[in-house]
């Protein structure tokens, strides 16, 4: 699904300065691209990686792959350029690198819609990086600055290093950030992506992790390398007994809602029309893991 409520479960980090890579990263099937123009990138290479990425944009056809932009922080002169070269290519989704306030994505949206004027252009995205302590506390504000804001998601790298901690694996230095940022999305209605992970030796780690964002509620997670993403589709695909019943839910629901039924008993369990969402995206996240081929969503 394109637009706000795409499935969004892997988006997988690729430098604007190394264009090889730009013009393949379709391959390995993440739902998303994160194009980027920020840490990635040396300071003395910013305007060369502008370069490659509008004509990476124009140029390669990237399969139906969400393409994200990372932009350099408001705080540094090249963000407003990144943004005229991201919706001038046709970007799908602006990324903000270190949000902290509301006012940083509605600075954005201003830039955003001033480049979509100028080029053409419309429907550009956005999505914000919260990166600190008080990106993190302002994330209610953050998550309804915009109707053009899709989700926000956790920088475990720069918020450690704030709050004067490192990884554990066990993951309490990020509980309460992780807490207050899925809070704050679901409140505002967007979707909520996890922090990379860094450590490409420690696989279990990587999939343990992944696992608990799943149980937290996470969206999707940032993924650093290729090899990431199959792990991460293969945690966040429901059973086949959440299938099974995701798909009987839908049914059940739409059954009675056309007799005029709106609360019903299905296999001992009360159920109503707030169910629904819930069941579509268990089914959603079957279809994109090739396990479910019906037409219920």
């Amino acid at each position: 699904m394109k637009g706000k409520d795409r499935l969004r479960r892997t988006l997988l980090f690729v430098s604007a300065q190394t264009p090889g890579f730009m013009k393949e990263a379709y391959i390995y099937k993440s739902d998303s691209l994160i194009l980027d123009l920020e840490d990635s990138v040396a300071e003395a290479q910013k305007d060369a990686a502008r370069f490659s990425l509008y004509h990476a944009l124009k140029s390669v056809d990237f399969m139906g792959t969400e393409r994200i932009v990372r932009i350099n922080g408001l705080d540094t002169p090249h963000w407003r350029e990144d943004i005229r070269a991201a919706v001038a290519g046709g970007a799908d989704t602006i990324r903000i690198a270190k949000c902290e306030s509301a006012g940083d994505v509605q600075a954005v949206e201003a830039a955003i819609e001033a480049a979509e004027a100028e080029f053409g252009r419309s429907g550009t995205l956005v999505m914000a990086a919260l990166e600190s302590p008080a990106g993190v506390l302002n994330a209610l504000e953050i998550c309804k600055a915009s109707g053009r804001l899709v989700g926000v998601a956790i920088s475990g790298g720069d918020f450690r290093k704030a709050m004067q901690t490192r990884y554990y694996p066990a993951g309490h230095e990020l509980a309460a950030a992780r807490g207050n940022l899925l809070l704050a999305a679901r409140a505002a209605g967007v979707q909520a992506y996890d922090t990379v992970f860094t450590d490409l030796q420690d696989v279990e780690g990587f999939y343990a992790e992944t696992q608990v964002a799943k149980e937290m509620g996470f969206d999707g997670k940032s993924v650093v390398v290729p090899q990431q993403v199959p792990i991460v589709h293969s945690v966040f695909a429901p059973s086949e007994k959440e299938i099974i019943e995701a798909e009987r839910t839908v049914r059940a629901i739409v059954e009675n809602a056309d007799k005029g039924i709106g609360i019903f008993s299905l296999d001992g369990k009360m159920l109503d029309v707030a169910f629904l969402p819930g069941a579509q995206r268990v089914l959603k996240m079957a279809k994109a893991s090739g396990l479910y081929e019906g037409d219920l969503v």
